[in-house]
Order: C-alpha cells, then sequence, then structure tokens
C-alpha cells in the first residue's frame, strides 16, 4: 500500500497508467483497451465520452473493480484498484467508490429508505447513523417524501434520485455514472445531471460515462476516447479534440 501511495501525485484521487483489456469474441480477440492512461483531481468532475466500442464503459468497469485489468495500474486515492482479490475489492469499493447505473440496479424488494441504508450497514455502519444519513441524502435529491415507497412505484427520474442516494451513502472518494441518464426522458435526464452539478459544487469527485453531448457539458472536463485509447480535453476543446487521431 506505502508503495503506491509514493507514485500517486499529490490531490489527484484516481490514477490509470498503461490500462490494457482484451475479450474474447467468438474466439476473437478483442482489444477494449490499449494501455490507457487518465488521472483525476480531488472534486474534478470528468464526463468519458466516445464511439461505440471504444473502451468507456470498460474503463469504468476496470476502475470501480467489477473487472480486472490484463496489464497496467489503477489506483484510488493510493490505493491499488488492479491485482486485488475479490474480497479486497469488495472492501475498496465499500471504502471509496459509489457506482450509479443506467438501469438503477434497486433492490426492488426493500424500500427507498432501506435501498440507501443497506450499502452503509453491510460497510459497517450502526444503523442508528446510517438510518439519518440516508433519510438526509433522499432529501438533498429531493425524494425524502418517497422513502416508504417501494423503487417499483417511482418515476424513473425519481429511482435514478433514488441510485445516486445509495451510491453517496458511503460518502465515497469517487463516484462512477454510466451512462445514468441513458433510461430517462429528457425531463428526468435534466434534473438527474442537475443534481450531478450540484454534487460537484459540493467537492464530490466524479467520473461519468455517456454519449451524450448535452450531458457531458455539465462536467469540468470531457475525456474523450477512441480505439481504446484516453484523448482529453475541456468542454469547450472537446469537439477539436475528438478530430485528433488516437496515436
Amino acid at each position: 500500500m506505502a508503495e503506491a501511495e509514493e507514485t500517486v501525485p499529490a490531490g489527484e484521487v484516481l490514477v490509470v497508467r498503461g490500462v490494457r483489456k482484451t475479450y474474447e469474441a467468438e474466439d476473437v480477440p478483442v482489444r477494449a483497451l490499449r494501455g490507457a492512461d487518465l488521472t483525476m483531481a480531488r472534486g474534478e468532475f470528468a464526463a468519458v465520452m466516445g464511439p461505440s466500442g471504444c473502451g468507456k464503459s470498460t474503463l469504468l468497469n476496470l476502475i470501480a473493480g467489477l473487472d480486472q485489468a490484463d496489464d497496467g495500474e489503477i489506483t484510488i486515492d493510493g490505493e491499488l484498484v488492479t491485482g486485488r482479490t475479490e474480497d479486497e475489492l469488495a472492501r475498496l469499493r465499500r471504502r471509496h467508490i459509489g457506482i450509479v447505473f443506467q438501469f438503477f440496479n434497486l433492490l426492488e424488494g426493500m424500500s427507498a429508505l432501506e435501498n440507501v441504508v443497506l450499502p452503509a450497514v453491510v460497510a459497517g455502519t450502526p444503523r442508528k447513523r446510517a438510518e439519518p444519513r440516508a433519510r438526509d441524502l433522499l432529501d438533498l435529491l429531493g425524494v425524502g417524501d418517497k422513502a416508504k415507497a417501494a423503487p417499483g412505484t417511482l418515476s424513473g427520474g425519481q429511482r435514478q434520485r433514488l441510485a445516486i442516494a445509495r451510491a453517496l451513502a458511503n460518502e465515497p472518494t469517487l463516484l462512477l455514472a454510466d451512462e445514468p441518464t441513458g433510461a430517462l426522458d429528457s425531463e428526468g435526464g435534466h434534473e438527474v445531471m442537475e443534481l450531478f452539478r450540484r454534487l460537484h459544487q459540493g467537492g464530490q469527485t466524479i467520473l461519468l460515462v455517456t454519449h451524450d453531448d448535452e450531458v457531458a457539458t455539465v462536467a469540468s472536463r470531457i475525456v474523450r476516447m477512441r480505439d481504446g485509447r484516453v484523448l482529453t480535453g475541456t468542454p469547450a476543446a472537446a469537439t477539436a479534440d475528438s478530430a485528433v487521431p488516437a496515436g
């Protein structure tokens, strides 16, 4: 652990170095990532964009520890993600990572409040502390009046707000979001992105994958990907960056 901390530049929450990942698809190797590099400072909001198949979701899954890289190194807040066992990765996610999925992944047999309380209790937070924080998060995200409701009774936008509250339950170092507006109508999408903007203003570090240019403009930096490699730019420079061949 100490060795990883020495290699992480000061103030950088996420460091991805030379990450490679190849999948087998019908016995044909698919090189999803070809030496991807990315760093994020604490409090930054980055949106990852690129054509279908460029590796953006693969990158997110590797950062989250949901899949293992073939080569390279990923650290979050100085802790190695790569090369860990499943148990170690589960503990690391509880400490450092919140994940928001496109299709919510909520537990339908539990109330909205229980969906938010559960991750904190699993991580070892006493329920008497976890429940007030969960209620505060539901209030913050505009669904406090839905605490007793089952997720299936909520609108798409409300379900995604609930999913964001759940992802924030353990006060994650890094919030990851994979196409968080992809299953929403335009009004719900605008509402969710306004929530991400507010979270960023409050100091939350966010890495978001999207194919939507309008969604990406909410971020402080756009990260362009192509052919398994990373190009970086700002929202204002994103169009120009996208024309640069990945090398």
